[in-house]
């Protein structure tokens, strides 16, 4: 008897739940529901950061930015791209030294997504300003909370809640705009290889001063060679006594005068 009263309350509650899902469905049914979305016009920005490659770990990179300050960026995904000089280069491809820019364009599109629901019915009980209960096309009753402000429309004239009544038939419709911001953003990174090393300073001849040695033989001076004799002191003599000769006759000559 137990098992069978179980069996019966499960069938029960299995059957109640089957009921108000199909109710659920054909209520939903009855609701017309359209969304549109209007787009506006979408704002750009562009921000670029520059700075050099100061220390590189596998995946992990430290930069130093324009300003001076220092950033690291670690767990960089392999499958980050540097474009340089035409090339696409991957993480493990930079240098220490390399100069990098990254390129940030944030596109921001203003959006607003109208949802409209709709519903026509005929008025079994209202409960002003709170809810009313409409007999919808397939001949079932549904609750409907009315909005603060909505309005319906009975026989081309538009009422609000108080001026419902049973029996009426109304339409009523619900629009709701949202409006959001829908932000992407787009990132491209560029580079340039480090400046090539220093070429070494080219040879310069170096004068190296040699001493020779000089022989001591070579180093003395050697005497200055003798003049050689033409002739002896006689000539020298005779040309003395001719001189006193003249002078005596000459003395003698301007006495007698």
């Amino acid at each position: 008897m137990q098992s069978a009263n179980k069996n019966g309350k499960l069938w029960t509650g299995l059957a109640v739940a089957f009921v108000c899902i199909t109710l659920t469905f054909a209520l939903s049914a009855q609701v017309q529901t359209t969304t549109t979305t209007d787009k506006g016009a979408a704002a750009k920005t562009v921000t670029v950061e520059k700075g050099e490659v100061v220390y590189i770990s596998g995946n992990s990179v430290v930069v130093k930015m324009a300003d001076g300050s220092i950033r690291h960026f670690d767990n960089v995904p392999d499958s980050a791209r540097v474009t340089v000089d035409g090339k696409q280069l991957g993480v493990r491809d930079l240098q220490v030294g390399m100069k990098l820019q990254r390129t940030i364009t944030t596109t921001t599109v203003p959006e607003t997504i109208t949802t409209v629901q709709s519903v026509t019915g005929t008025v079994w009980h209202v409960s002003p300003p709170g809810s009313v209960i409409l007999t919808l096309e397939d001949g079932k009753n549904q609750e409907f909370k009315i909005p603060s402000g909505q309005k319906f429309s009975v026989d081309g004239q538009m009422v609000d809640a108080w001026g419902l009544k049973k029996g009426m038939r109304i339409s009523a419709t619900k629009v709701v705009e949202v409006p959001q911001q829908v932000v992407t953003q787009q990132r491209k990174v560029t580079g340039t290889m480090p400046p090539p090393p220093p070429a070494p300073p080219a040879d310069v001849p170096i004068l190296v001063v040699e001493e020779v040695a000089v022989p001591v033989e070579v180093a003395q001076a050697a005497p200055a060679p003798a003049l050689p004799k033409t002739g002896s002191e006689l000539p020298l003599i005779g040309l003395i006594g001719l001189l006193s000769l003249a002078s005596s006759l000459g003395l003698k000559a301007f006495r007698a005068r």
